[in-house]
């Protein structure tokens, strides 16, 4: 594989909520881990439009501050993961690590306003523009029923880690997540 085409460098796309993101469960802990790789850059920004999430806004952001590319491991947290999937129908990246991700707006305002779920998926070019697609989801998740959970998965082919006992993988350290991105760059063991 051309080096073009190995990844650069990983973004965090936390979930919905606000605070500094860097303080908030297991992002900041991945992010300096993945700082420690050579030749290798992790990004990890408080988002605009934080409590909404508003796909309008984040989508640009991913794009334009991000620089989300197809060198580009977007790892997606909940709303992030919405985000993570509806910029890859668009756009070429190396790989998306959905975290908690879902479906529909289950029935709550403000995930209807966010805007990711005003439309089918587009899971066959979400797949053609990823070369890898890795999904952590658990059955306790206290926010995302199950079957949502694994609608992305079927849908995506998504390689599936499925947990019973992570809920919204709401901790402060992601061991498992931080061997998935190691696994995807060719030049770390």
């Amino acid at each position: 594989m051309s080096e073009e085409y190995l990844p650069g460098k990983a973004v965090i796309v936390p979930g919905n909520g606000g605070g500094n993101v860097e303080l908030c469960l297991w992002y900041g802990w991945t992010r300096k881990r993945l700082e420690q790789i050579p030749n290798f850059t992790c990004l990890l920004r408080n988002m605009p439009d934080p409590f909404t999430a508003r796909e309008e806004i984040w989508l640009p952001f991913m794009e334009s501050q991000l620089k989300c590319d197809n060198r580009t491991i977007i790892i997606g947290h909940s709303s992030g993961a919405a985000a993570a999937m509806r910029f890859a129908e668009t756009h070429k990246v190396y790989a998306i690590i959905l975290v908690s991700a879902y479906t529909s707006d289950l029935g709550d305002e403000n995930e209807k306003a966010s805007g990711y779920f005003s439309r089918p998926w587009q899971w066959e070019k979400i797949k053609s523009n990823c070369l890898h697609i890795i999904q952590f989801g658990s059955v306790d998740d206290p926010f995302l029923p199950w079957h949502e959970q694994q609608e992305v998965a079927d849908n995506l082919q998504a390689e599936l880690y499925k947990y019973t006992d992570r809920g919204h993988f709401q901790n402060t350290e992601f061991n498992e997540l931080l061997s998935a991105v190691k696994k995807l760059i060719p030049t770390v063991s």
